[in-house]
């Protein structure tokens, strides 16, 4: 005969156990469910503020990279790599490209100014590909040539996948003199190029000062060759030495 199983309480004892941890356990449990989603809300809510604020920088760059980049072809594509997810928000952003003497063409670096003040700094990369026309030699062309208009030839093409170096335009290459001989489709690179010399060392020459109300002009003896635009020194007399700009053949000028 099996003895009955003691218990130290009551059925009806027992089943006031049962309630009371009913009791106690659901709104705990609620509340732990409630912190979750209050956590997956906030998370949910920061991802969107973060990609939002992603997302008006990436466009604030494109626009700025399409207005730099509209003029040199027909058709632009701008890929633009997404900034680093570990950096904070960027308040009001001003783009700015690094090398600003450069065409932003292939692959570029372009910085972005943050704050108030522009103090924070942080770079974007981006390849851009520009489909537009650009020239190349007709022909060979040797060293020590004067470049005229009937030795280029006009070609279509991605202008990103051109050296940074390259010149596209026509009155860029024109009058220039080729320091190294140039093959037929090649595109000219501005290292390849100078323009001829307006003025010789030890050519006497002529200063122009100018300034808003006055105009003067002495003879003096060029010490460097020089072209157009060029700054180089003049000597005049056998001590006084001046820097003045080269405008025309045997001419030069400084402002003031």
């Amino acid at each position: 005969m099996t003895s009955p199983r003691c218990s130290p309480f009551s059925s009806s004892q027992t089943s006031g156990l049962n309630m009371l941890r009913q009791r106690f356990t659901k709104p705990s449990t609620l509340r732990f469910w409630q912190v979750v989603l209050l956590l997956a809300i906030l998370c949910v809510t920061s991802f969107t503020t973060a990609q939002a604020d992603d997302d008006n920088l990436l466009q604030q760059v494109h626009s700025f990279l399409y207005a730099e980049t509209q003029a040199l072809g027909e058709e632009v594509v701008i890929d633009l790599q997404p900034p680093s997810p570990h950096l904070p928000e960027c308040v009001q952003p001003e783009p700015f490209l690094p090398n600003a003497n450069q065409a932003p063409l292939g692959r570029v670096s372009v910085g972005v100014r943050c704050g108030e003040n522009g103090r924070q700094v942080r770079y974007l990369q981006a390849q851009i590909d520009v489909i537009g026309s650009y020239m190349v030699a007709a022909r060979d062309i040797e060293r020590g040539t004067l470049i005229k208009p009937n030795m280029l030839s006009e070609r279509d093409g991605n202008l990103g996948d051109l050296s940074a170096q390259a010149l596209t335009d026509e009155e860029d290459i024109v009058g220039k003199i080729t320091q190294r001989p140039i093959r037929s489709g090649s595109a000219f690179l501005a290292h390849y190029l100078q323009a001829p010399h307006l003025v010789e060392r030890g050519q006497r020459v002529t200063v122009i000062a100018q300034g808003s109300a006055f105009r003067v002009s002495r003879e003096g003896e060029a010490l460097e060759n020089g072209a157009l635009g060029e700054q180089i020194r003049v000597r005049f007399g056998s001590r006084e030495i001046m820097t003045a700009r080269v405008t025309e053949r045997g001419v030069l000028v400084v402002d003031f």
